[in-house]
């Protein structure tokens, strides 16, 4: 690896984590390309990226479906199940990945030197535009509100997200997925996120015309998510020299 051991992987060290997962949908093909985005940019020479290693852990699962993926299957897994509500009790044998991905969130959530500060997962809708997010909603009046600060800075970096089309709920039927299952067991200073991303195209602000995405867009998409990690935790003063375009991905 050409680069060095950033301070946070240290043994001993207090580690803040991010954990995004994707293609828990298999037909939800965009989400590939944001969470690529994301990878790409993280493991980049870029100044910011540099910073973001040094300061946080990110823990990528860029495909919850494969059996899903490899089969061509729109929704479901190998042995049919809509994955994304199983969360709550997911099975080793019918729901394998799912199962690991909880049990390791779950050590991490259980580990005093861990703080598991992010959870999200990425999908594509089929029917609304530009990039946006779901929430969870909480009692909490404050919780609430800091829930809000992460897509709000996200809509800053991001032409094509909307933070108007972000919503927070907790719909009846999505308690099994893994925004609200990991919502509701994750203390008052993780947040849960399912990342929504158009299928088509998105609309920038002040402009009529609908701008179809492309792989490209949907990569910038995912570059831009990594990057307001940086302005979430307030660590622009530590990039070394002028900020350089994001790298395209292939």
């Amino acid at each position: 690896c050409p680069f060095s051991a950033a301070a946070n992987l240290r043994p001993g060290a207090e580690q803040k984590v991010v954990f995004i997962t994707a293609r828990v949908h298999p037909g939800e093909t965009p989400s590939s390309f944001v969470c690529q985005g994301i990878i790409d940019f993280l493991v980049s020479h870029h100044p910011i990226a540099k910073v973001l290693r040094d300061h946080l852990v990110f823990k990528i699962a860029p495909m919850l479906n494969p059996d899903g993926v490899y089969l061509g299957n729109y929704r479901c897994s190998l042995l049919g199940f809509d994955l994304n509500r199983h969360w709550a009790n997911p099975s080793p044998w019918a729901h394998p990945t799912l199962h690991g991905v909880k049990e390791l969130i779950i050590d991490m959530y259980n580990n005093p030197k861990i703080n598991l500060e992010f959870y999200i997962d990425i999908h594509a809708h089929s029917t609304m535009m530009n990039g946006f997010m779901y929430g969870n909603i909480f009692e909490d009046e404050e919780r609430f509100q800091r829930q809000a600060v992460f897509p709000k800075l996200l809509c800053q970096n991001a032409e094509d997200f909307s933070y108007s089309s972000t919503s927070f709920n907790r719909d009846a039927v999505k308690a099994g997925t893994g925004r609200r299952f990991l919502g509701g067991l994750l203390n008052d200073t993780s947040y849960c996120y399912t990342l929504e991303v158009s299928f088509y195209s998105y609309i920038l602000a002040g402009a009529a015309p609908a701008v179809p995405y492309t792989e490209e867009a949907y990569m910038k998409l995912g570059r831009n998510v990594a990057r307001t990690f940086l302005d979430y935790y307030r660590l622009n003063s530590l990039v070394e020299g002028p900020l350089a375009p994001t790298p395209k991905t292939r």
